[in-house]
Parts: C-alpha cells; structure tokens; sequence
C-alpha cells in the first residue's frame, strides 16, 4: 500500500510540547537527578524523536531553571538552589494569590465540586502514599482558579515556573507538614464557596509561600 498523500502534517508545536512535558517530568520525578549529564542524542533516541524538539525542551528547560546548559560543553539537570526555588516560590504563591482574587465571585457549583473533588482525591493520594496522584489532585485543585480567572499572564508564569517547585512539593507531601495539605485545601474551598475573596486569596498565598526552599 502506497503512502498516503493526502496525511495531514505532525504538528511540530504539540511535538514540540510533549517532549518538554516528558522531560520537565523526568527531572521533577527523580528520573534524571540533580547534576546528571542530559545528551540530546541519547533523549532523542529515548522518547523516539529527532534532536530538534529534544534540543528546544532543553532550551525551555533551562529557562525555567531546571536544567543548566554549559556552552560546549554539556546540559546538566540542575540542583535544588535555594535562591532559584525561594524566587520561584514567592511568584508561584503571588501568581495563585493573583489567580484566586480574580476568580472568587465567578467560581460556579460545578467549579467548586471539582475543587472538593480534587482535594478528596488528594488526601485519600497522601493517604495511601502515593505522592504521584497527591500532585496531580492538587494540580486540578489549583487549576480551577487559575483557569476561571482567565489571566493569561499569570497562566504563563505559573506554568514556567511551577516545575521549579516540583522537587520540593515532593518532600513536603512526604512529610508531616504535607499532612496539613487537606487542611489547606478544605479552607481555600470554604473561602471561595462563601465568596470571600480576601480570605481565599490569603489562604492562596500561603499555601504557597510556605513551601520549603530547600530538600533538607
């Protein structure tokens, strides 16, 4: 059989994403760790992609700190620096601050039940140790607000700068302060549902800015 004529292209721009995501996630998870090497041949050949879409990854990678590229040298994943995640930190927590403001008096029904959804899935997560499905329940969680608030901006910084936080959301909900999470969660939806913006936003803020800056 002929190939066809009439395929459309790949989109470049969704290949171009998924290899970031794959990539973002593998440094965040513990795949590749603090100071490993990353060759753009070998990642190609791992996710079964050219170089090109390994290479701009790594370029996007390292605008959000976590990688860093030695010119002629090599790309390396980077280490847990405490001034890189404190910064990260502090615009992560006024973005969502930002984010919950906005949203407050426009959350539907529908939006908070998701929300309360979300944050059952991710105590039942933190429950059974499963720090992979806690994360990914407090990211739909968190979602919700910035997505009704609609701030592009915000939107775009959050999704830079997030992964830089990845590592240390990790050692939080594995520890006893990642047991305080639920409680978070649950006043966040309090406030909202009562439409209390200052409150929601306060409690926004600091759920964020209380992340650690450091793995120890």
């Amino acid at each position: 059989m002929p190939v066809p004529t009439n395929r459309p292209p790949v989109d470049r721009s969704l290949l171009r994403d998924d290899v970031y995501r794959r990539l973002r996630d593998a440094i965040t998870d513990g795949t590749f760790a603090p100071g490993e090497q990353l060759r753009d041949g070998e990642l190609a050949t791992w996710l079964g992609v050219s170089r090109t879409p390994v290479r701009e990854a790594l370029l996007r990678l390292g605008q959000g700190g976590l990688v860093v590229a030695r010119p002629g040298r090599s790309t390396v994943v980077s280490s847990l620096d405490e001034r890189a995640t404190r910064d990260a930190r502090d615009v992560v927590a006024a973005m969502h601050e930002l984010a919950v403001r906005e949203a407050v008096t426009h959350l539907t029904a529908a939006d908070l039940d998701a929300m309360r959804d979300a944050a059952r899935r991710f105590a039942e997560a933190l429950d059974a140790g499963d720090i992979d499905a806690a994360i990914a329940a407090d990211d739909e969680l968190h979602a919700v607000p910035v997505t009704v608030a609609g701030n592009q901006a915000a939107a775009t910084v959050l999704e830079q700068y997030m992964p830089v936080l990845r590592r240390i959301e990790r050692v939080r909900f594995a520890s006893a302060d990642g047991r305080r999470s639920p409680d978070r969660h649950d006043e966040l939806i309090r406030a909202c549902a009562a439409g209390n913006t200052d409150a929601a936003a306060a409690v926004a803020f600091d759920t964020w800015h209380t992340l650690p800056t450091s793995s120890d």
